[in-house]
């Protein structure tokens, strides 16, 4: 596709379907507006690699996770050289009010309610080759330096430790160590529901996010 000047990013980005408390979950709906919102236009050097709507499930997501995650590898741009790819996933916090970035994952799956497809581990690696349920995996994306971004341009926004032991956790477990692997990076993004943080709010916080992700990569 050749193009001069600063390389592009590409994301692939995910949310996810309804779970027991949630019915309906508004990363779903920012997925699915996200396509919209690029057809309508994107910001400069930011581009859509695909959208996905995961199952809120822990190892029942993890299939169509890796396809996902596979699809970034094979961007003919990032195999180039000339584009960077972000893995950028959403989940719900339906007691947050603000958006939060989460800096890292731990190595453990800990359900407080059974997932979608009824499983309920405790205190389980997620990936045992990796140690136990203490190791964490962080992100390389400046997640301080993002969030003060997000909070000049009027979002709010804070920055967590901790994603839970839920099925978010789980996913952003795997794409962080997928990511590390590959050369590439991964995000994770808690947002309210809509009841607290109405849907054109939360659609313009992700517009925002891409364009700081983009320039600080």
């Amino acid at each position: 596709m050749g193009s001069e000047g600063p390389a592009s990013v590409t994301f692939h980005v995910t949310g996810f379907k309804k779970f027991q408390g949630v019915s309906d979950n508004p990363t779903e709906t920012i997925v699915k507006n996200l396509e919209n919102y690029f057809n309508n236009g994107s910001p400069k050097g930011v581009s859509l690699g695909s959208c996905t709507v995961l199952e809120t499930a822990g190892q029942g997501a993890v299939a169509p996770l890796y396809q996902t995650l596979q699809s970034a590898l094979s961007n003919d741009t990032q195999q180039s050289g000339s584009n960077k790819v972000i893995l950028l996933h959403f989940g719900v916090d339906s007691g947050a009010t603000r958006f939060s970035i989460e800096c890292q994952a731990v190595n453990e799956a800990t359900f407080c309610c059974p997932d979608e497809m009824g499983w309920s581990p405790q205190r389980v690696p997620i990936i045992p080759s990796d140690g136990g349920i203490s190791k964490a995996r962080k992100t390389f994306l400046p997640v301080d330096e993002i969030a003060k971004s997000l909070a000049k341009m009027g979002c709010d926004v804070t920055t967590s430790n901790d994603a839970g032991r839920f099925v978010c956790n789980y996913v952003y477990y795997h794409s962080l160590r997928f990511a590390e692997q590959n050369g590439i990076k991964s995000l994770f993004v808690h947002v309210p529901d809509f009841e607290t943080i109405d849907q054109d709010t939360q659609m313009q916080f992700v517009a925002s996010l891409l364009e700081v992700l983009a320039s600080l990569c």
